[in-house]
């Protein structure tokens, strides 16, 4: 067995089947960070990387940036060991351990990435790439869903822009988007897409394919594992985007042969043009009934999917939650501090804000219990094909 192997295997065994994890950074160089993640104001500006905009949580995908940077986006097992092994490392050699016996044998992964977006201004408008053109360049779909947290600054320009107008979609009038993506000089390709404010507790699915520019709230993501897209707004943030944004998951046989017509090939324009996209896609909060405990009490925050699934716990100050679920999932402690099976959390503390919990431990009963004088606010994160979810009816009008 080899030395990581073992350190893993001793962990889990220690630990009854818990991992801490060390937070993932990531920077991006499109636009300045929104300086909410609770990092010390001198950390967030890395010079030719740009700066801090985001934190993944309990990850396996390497975050895929102009300028690389050894295992960044990679969640670090926070242990005791001479040398740095990541959680991706953990799930390729003890795959049966960490995601247990069946579900090992279906999925190859833990199959989603949690993450906290902090960007000072609206992203610009994109899509990430469906199955088929993902494949092309050798990765995965990124189907998405937010939810927008209740206790922080909304940011300067809090509302996300959806889609297009219903018009666009159902005449076909697709080229309306291609002047902007050619001449390449401003924002005003958002006059073709529709405003949705962002609400604190509040959420939305978003399948891949599906165009978009989310506002500055700071925002905890769930997504499949994959950093693909293409970005659509030469301009965003007061100034003008690299181009190579664009074209950076298309193939150089596309770009050559249909230029940006390619990307209109790679939006999913049913679900842009819905005309119901906020019915259909709109996710707020659904307290799951069969687990509230005089304790506390979980609600669906990540649904209407199968790709991926999360929720949120709340432990009343004082209050105790036993908490089982169907199995393997990390969670981010937000708020508060407590203990979770025994072991001390704490919201805000890099050192004890995030677990991994392994199948075998996460299909049994689990103490949580608050120690503050405040809620202590839990969000847990699922992979596929884990928990039944609620799906949200097809509303037609």
């Amino acid at each position: 067995m080899s030395n990581k192997k073992k350190t893993i295997l001793d962990t889990i065994k220690q630990n009854d089947g818990i991992i801490r994890l060390k937070p993932a950074w990531v920077a991006r160089d499109f636009l300045p960070p929104g300086r909410r993640l609770g990092l010390p104001e001198d950390q967030y500006e890395l010079g030719e990387r740009g700066g801090i905009c985001e934190r993944w949580v309990g990850s396996t995908t390497k975050a895929d940036n102009k300028v690389s940077v050894p295992n960044e986006g990679l969640s670090i097992l926070n242990i005791d060991s001479d040398e740095e092994i990541t959680l991706k490392e953990a799930v390729e050699l003890l795959p049966k351990e960490l995601l247990g016996d069946d579900y090992s044998k279906k999925h190859d992964g833990l199959k989603r990435l949690p993450k906290i977006f902090d960007y000072k201004y609206r992203l610009p408008y994109h899509i990430h790439q469906m199955e088929h053109h993902a494949k092309l360049v050798g990765c995965n779909s990124k189907e998405e869903a937010y939810y927008f947290p209740e206790d922080v600054p909304l940011g300067e320009e809090a509302e996300t822009y959806f889609g297009v107008h219903p018009y666009i979609a159902q005449q076909k009038k697709y080229d309306l988007l291609m002047p902007h993506m050619i001449e390449w000089k401003d924002d005003t390709i958002l006059q073709h897409a529709r405003a949705f404010m962002q609400i604190p507790g509040d959420g939305y699915h978003v399948p891949s394919g599906t165009l978009h520019a989310p506002g500055s709230a700071l925002t905890i993501e769930l997504q499949e594992d994959s950093d693909v897209f293409a970005m659509l707004q030469p301009k965003t943030g007061g100034k003008i985007i690299d181009k190579e944004l664009l074209w950076k998951d298309v193939t150089e046989t596309d770009r050559k042969e249909k230029g940006e017509k390619i990307i209109l090939e790679m939006i999913n324009w049913e679900i842009s043009g819905d005309p119901y996209f906020y019915e259909n896609r709109h996710t707020p909060p659904i307290l799951i009934e069969e687990t509230k405990q005089e304790g506390g009490e979980e609600y669906w925050i990540f649904y209407n999917t199968n790709k991926f699934s999360g929720k949120k716990l709340v432990v009343k100050p004082g209050g105790k939650f036993i908490s089982k679920d169907k199995g393997v999932y990390n969670i981010l402690v937000w708020r508060g501090n407590g203990t979770f099976d025994g072991l001390d959390i704490e919201g805000e503390n890099f050192e004890q804000d995030e677990l991994i919990v392994c199948h075998d431990k996460a299909v049994k009963e689990i103490e949580v219990i608050n120690t503050g004088d405040r809620d202590l606010i839990i969000y847990k994160f699922f992979g596929p094909d884990i928990n039944d979810v609620p799906m949200l009816p097809k509303y037609e009008g």
